[in-house]
């Protein structure tokens, strides 16, 4: 097992010191100039400082196993996150393996005296081929390399500074400042230096093989970012000052062998780093792709999960990695592949960000990194600046990119793989679920928001699966159910039956593929249970409101004594209760309908009963097994039917529900019978009286549901409003009381002001020496006179100001009940 020197922080500074730093630092300074230059290297630095926080903070917070990046990310955002920024990593570490090698073959080439590109591609796939022999025998045959490319990497660096000092022109520096004309693009040259920078998730990949990734991450991370970009920021500025922008605009890494005290030590250099950058390049994508394999992320990928020998080495996938990097140096020039190394980085890095702030955004109590300075809007500010940087370099492949990741995000949401790890979307979900519902209870309440909020309780489960999917269909895709199975008793033996009900029940509703919430709740009596969990069931605004029954099962004048109790507890909570009367005669006779033939028959009231029907019949038209039903409404015709169709066409037209209206002349249940023959689903508006159920003419609703199709009788507890004005309701009263108030106060303060004058007006007069006493005297007593009417006004004003702000108060009071 490797340390923090070894695993973390000698791959990572050789895979950044490398070929951008020798071949084509100098070229950035020539186009971008030293302003341009330093501009880029601050921007790629902010991005890797930024990641690493993130990737510190996720590196200390959960144990660290092999896979990388992959593995961090899919402990945090999941599976299917975790799978697509695998893949783009896997690939970005793979072409670099190429990227480093063709600049190895263009160094190789350049000392040589070789102009060849195809030399250059034979180089480059020699030297691939040796370091796969280093991957292939592992980890630690391939660390102890590194070693020795530090040394001649160190020398070459030391080589360059002296003969910098000799080199160093102050003029040249001077002449060096801007961007030349005629030089590539500032996002152009962002795009060829970015890579540079890729290499501190080095020591990430090969997490799988340190002995305390937790610790040696971040500390040999951070060391590398900040050493390398001091070497940066050095040898841009000695660049500058020691050769002029018309050398360096054009610079292949000849520069600095020019300025070095012994130019072949960076020749050296160049190969060294080359190989280096490219050997961990190896050694980490291979261990991308083995932690996905293991984790059976993509089917036919499983083969790649087996490795060698003690270390688990991937031969499988090093020979995987090998096959891309040899396909990818028919390319053949780095500034080609620059760009494409780029997007995939900073793809993987935006991700990275955003995980991290994900994870930290949810606010759960497992997130406690040890990483003292992390913070989550430095992880949000480098996920939007690598979004930024992808879309400045290059808008349509970064917009690709970000698009592949979304379809392989979306492949693997749908392959439905089932979770084998907590990771951070739990606390996400709630933290935004509170956030919602305090939300919710700040606003105010109104008809036009009513949502079905459903609790469904049957002990039969043949009878709850009907219930269920009759549920889904009355929340027409807008509203929530909840499945309730109640265990009369208590002690433990109880408890543990409730906990296997509890199995049973959550099994059922998965074998239905329902999205419903099932809960089995121990009791000591199950009636006295039943209206404590209607009143405690939910949280802020979300609270049932509508109650779902079986119909009787037993005619039995006790059981459905106690049946007709339940659900008059219910109605008196003012909840709305529905009765779901069917069998597996008319449940079949429904699912035998063709879709396009079903229809929903309803007997209309003009109650509020009526009205939720009429609403549960159009809910049920926005689920797929009824959006092609038609909806009749059946009514009494009254004195003259005409103008009762046309009344109810009118009242249809305003609640913008589609329907036929059937009225029929002194309607009686043996009439309902008959208009409901053909229907599908019949919905009964149902009254409670004294301990029965009654239809809507007074009669037995248990004999007259006996004698229908599939039928729900409905009993509304609450208001129903079906045309709804936005400003109607608790809102417009309240916005009319803040309207009273201001108009209350608005006239007290003109009648204060008058009150003012008026005062002035008798202090002037009494004051005052007219040589007539007897007019003086008339004038005094007429400004009293019109002192006290406006004072009398005033107080009138300030009583009416008191009663509108206590309108108001009560307002606002009902809408916190409410």
């Amino acid at each position: 097992m490797l340390g923090t020197f070894a695993g973390v922080f000698t791959p990572s500074i050789l895979t950044i010191l490398g070929i951008i730093l020798f071949l084509r630092t100098g070229y950035v300074v020539g186009n971008g100039g030293l302003v341009g230059a330093l501009l880029i290297i601050a921007i790629a630095t902010a991005v890797s400082i930024l990641t690493s926080i993130s990737l510190a903070a996720i590196a200390t917070n959960i144990d660290v196993k092999g896979g990388g990046d992959y593995y961090l990310i899919s402990r945090t955002l999941g599976l299917e996150f975790g799978g697509a920024i695998g893949v783009v990593l896997f690939l970005a570490q793979s072409v670099s393996i190429a990227f480093y090698a063709i600049g190895f073959g263009e160094a190789t080439s350049a000392i040589a005296g070789w102009e060849s590109r195809l030399v250059v591609q034979v180089i480059a796939a020699i030297a691939v081929l040796v370091l796969f022999a280093f991957a292939w025998a592992g980890a630690d045959v391939a660390t102890k390399l590194q070693f020795v490319v530090m040394v001649v990497l160190v020398a070459a660096l030391v080589s360059f500074y002296i003969g910098s000092i000799s080199a160093f022109d102050s003029q040249t520096l001077g002449d060096s400042w801007a961007a030349p004309t005629g030089a590539v693009g500032f996002w152009v040259a962002f795009a060829i230096f970015f890579p540079a920078v890729t290499g501190f998730t080095q020591g990430v990949s090969m997490s799988g093989d340190l002995r305390n990734p937790g610790r040696s991450l971040p500390i040999g991370t951070f060391t590398a970012v900040g050493l390398s970009t001091v070497v940066y920021v050095s040898v841009a500025i000695l660049l500058a000052g020691g050769a002029p922008l018309s050398v360096l605009v054009t610079d292949d890494g000849s520069a600095m062998r020019h300025i070095a005290v012994i130019g072949a030590l960076v020749a050296l250099g160049v190969i060294a780093a080359t190989l280096s950058s490219s050997m961990a390049s190896l050694l980490g994508a291979p261990r991308i792709l083995q932690s996905m394999a293991s984790d059976r992320v993509f089917p036919l990928i499983g083969w790649f999960a087996e490795g060698e020998g003690d270390a688990n080495n991937p031969r499988r996938a090093v020979v995987l990695s090998l096959a891309i990097a040899m396909a990818t140096i028919l390319l053949g020039s780095v500034n080609v592949i620059a760009p494409v190394v780029s997007m995939f980085f900073l793809v993987s890095y935006g991700l990275i960000n955003y995980a991290t702030y994900y994870e930290a955004r949810a606010g759960s109590p497992s997130f406690r990194p040890r990483f003292r300075f992390f913070n989550k809007g430095a992880s949000l500010a480098g996920a939007i600046l690598c979004v930024a940087a992808m879309l400045a370099i290059n808008p349509i492949a970064g917009a690709a990119a970000i698009v592949l990741l979304f379809l392989i995000y979306q492949y693997l949401r749908r392959r439905a793989i089932p979770e084998r790890w907590a990771d951070a979307a739990h606390s996400h979900h709630f933290q935004r679920a509170v956030e919602n519902i305090r939300a919710l209870d700040g606003e105010i309440e109104h008809a036009r928001n009513w949502r079905p909020q459903i609790l469904v309780f049957s002990a039969d489960t043949g009878r709850r699966a009907r219930l269920l999917t009759f549920a889904k269909w009355i929340e027409g895709n807008s509203g929530l159910t909840a499945a309730f199975r109640i265990v009369p008793g208590k002690g433990i033996r109880k408890r543990i039956e409730t906990d296997r009900q509890q199995e049973e029940l959550q099994s059922e509703i998965a074998d239905l593929g329902l999205e419903v919430h099932g809960r089995a709740i121990l009791a000591a009596d199950g009636m006295d249970a039943l209206p404590v969990i209607v009143q405690s069931f939910g949280l802020g605004r979300i609270r049932a409101n509508v109650v779902l029954f079986g119909w009787p099962e037993s005619p039995d004048p006790a059981a459905l004594g106690s049946y007709v109790g339940a659900i008059s507890d219910v109605a008196r909570l003012g909840v709305s209760v529905m009765s779901l009367s069917t069998d597996e005669l008319r449940w079949g006779r429904f699912t035998s309908t063709p879709r396009k033939r079903r229809n929903i028959t309803l007997w209309w009231e003009d109650d509020d009963s009526g009205r939720l029907a009429l609403m549960t019949a159009y809910l049920c038209t926005r689920d797929p097994e009824w959006q092609h039903a038609t909806i009749r409404l059946v009514a009494d015709a009254g004195q003259d039917a005409n103008a009762t169709k046309a009344h109810l066409e009118s009242m249809l037209e305003g609640a913008r529900i589609d329907a036929d209206v059937v009225t029929i002349d002194q309607a009686t249940s043996e009439d309902v019978v008959r208009v409901c023959a053909d229907a599908t689903l019949v919905l009964m508006p149902m009254r409670l009286r004294r301990g029965e159920l009654l239809d809507p003419f007074g009669g037995d609703m248990v004999a007259l549901a006996s004698l229908l199709p599939m039928t729900a009788a409905i009993h509304a507890g609450a208001p129903i409003v079906l045309d709804t004005d936005p400003a109607s309701g608790l809102a417009e009263s309240l916005a009319t009381a803040e309207r009273s108030v201001d108009e209350a106060r608005e006239r007290l303060r003109n009648l204060e002001n008058q009150l003012d004058e008026a005062n002035a007006v008798v202090a002037t007069l009494r004051d005052g020496a007219d040589p007539d006493p007897a007019r003086q005297a008339e004038a005094i007593a007429e400004a009293q006179d019109r002192l006290e009417r406006v004072h009398r006004r005033t107080l009138s004003a300030r009583a009416r100001v008191e009663r509108t702000d206590a309108d108001v108060q009560a307002l606002l009071q009902h809408r916190l009940r409410t």
